[in-house]
């Protein structure tokens, strides 16, 4: 008789706490151990382990992992630490460990350097963010904000020195969980860059470049200059001046390829209406296409002027004499009939000017 009181009222003391109140209600569905979990706060709670905790779900038991990361906890510890509070019955469906993730808003490095970048393009004499170059004051890493903080990342303040590049830059994220939005502040300098061909060797005055003499960087605009050329500018032209290796060049370094060099034998041309004459030459200035040299002939010792035309060619510059008619009265004969023909004015005569044969 006094075995059968005790029972019962260990009976009636179990169906007080919660996983014994459920094993007496039928309607009641038992409690059910999660295989993973992902929790958005600080702590981990029975109802995120066990589904269907009852009453006990409130109940905190564990600290959560670190923003962004993922813990396991062996099972056989999660049901101990349930027996603490109560929480017996639960059915583990043969699960091993407990995966519990702690959530979080992610934000890459990369994402961060380019939001600073879009923050600050056009300001204190920078240009697009694309060509912004920026040095943080502290290592930039990825951010891991708690989950709530779901808004954009929007610039509130950007300010930017345009003699030192120093830069400040703060931002605004909504958070759902509370009125008051997550502050990230940047400190650092910034530089605008250009794409520039840079030299990869040492380089001579008059070389002219290869494509292996030429690598492209991204320079910053204040080295470079206004004038940065590009490879595809560069290959084929010459130098105006020596350069070391890893100096950008500028447009205004180059020069198109002397086609004719100083003390060097030329084919000299000499074309007019009709007639078309080469001869041989001693060139006294180098040229590229287009420029004026001067070319001496070894026979007759005389200098004669021409235009550099093509590699080791120059042409001589011929005046073509212009045609007028005379349109003065007195040139027509008895006869109404027009007195002369077309005539060259090029000497101020009357009689047309025999072409200058090359010497």
């Amino acid at each position: 008789m006094k075995l059968r009181s005790v029972l019962f009222a260990t009976a009636l003391f179990a169906a007080t706490t919660p996983a014994l109140a459920q094993t007496i209600d039928d309607t009641i569905k038992p409690p059910v151990l999660r295989a993973n979990v992902s929790v958005a706060g600080d702590v981990v709670r029975i109802g995120d382990l066990v589904e269907n905790a009852g009453v006990a779900a409130q109940i905190a038991v564990y600290r959560a992992p670190d923003l962004g990361t993922t813990g396991t906890l062996p099972v056989v510890q999660v049901l101990n630490v349930l027996r603490q509070h109560q929480v017996i019955g639960v059915t583990t469906r043969d699960i091993k460990d407990v995966t519990v993730t702690r959530l979080a808003r992610n934000i890459a490095a990369k994402d961060i350097q380019l939001a600073v970048a879009q923050a600050l393009a056009h300001r204190g004499g920078l240009g697009e963010a694309e060509n912004i170059s920026l040095t943080f004051d502290r290592d930039l890493q990825d951010l891991h904000l708690e989950a709530s903080n779901s808004g954009t990342l929007e610039p509130t303040a950007a300010r930017v020195d345009p003699r030192s590049g120093r830069f400040d830059v703060t931002f605004e994220i909504a958070n759902d969980a509370s009125q008051v939005a997550t502050q990230l502040r940047y400190t650092g300098v910034a530089i605008e860059t250009v794409e520039a061909a840079v030299l990869a060797r040492n380089v001579e005055r008059t070389e002219v470049l290869k494509a292996s003499d030429v690598i492209v960087q991204r320079r910053p605009k204040a080295e470079v200059g206004t004038d940065p050329a590009v490879r595809d500018q560069v290959l084929g032209m010459q130098m105006r001046r020596a350069m070391r290796a890893g100096q950008p060049l500028r447009v205004a370094d180059l020069a198109k390829p002397d086609l004719v060099q100083r003390d060097q034998a030329v084919t000299v041309i000499y074309q007019t209406a009709g007639i078309y004459l080469t001869t041989r030459g001693k060139a006294l200035d180098s040229g590229t296409q287009g420029d004026v040299v001067n070319v001496l002939n070894p026979q007759s010792k005389r200098t004669v002027t021409g235009v550099v035309t093509g590699r080791g060619q120059v042409t001589l510059q011929v005046a073509t004499p212009a045609p007028v008619y005379v349109s003065d009265t007195s040139a027509i004969s008895s006869n109404d009939t027009p007195a002369a023909a077309p005539v060259s004015v090029a000497d101020g005569s009357s009689n047309p000017q025999a072409p200058v044969k090359p010497e």
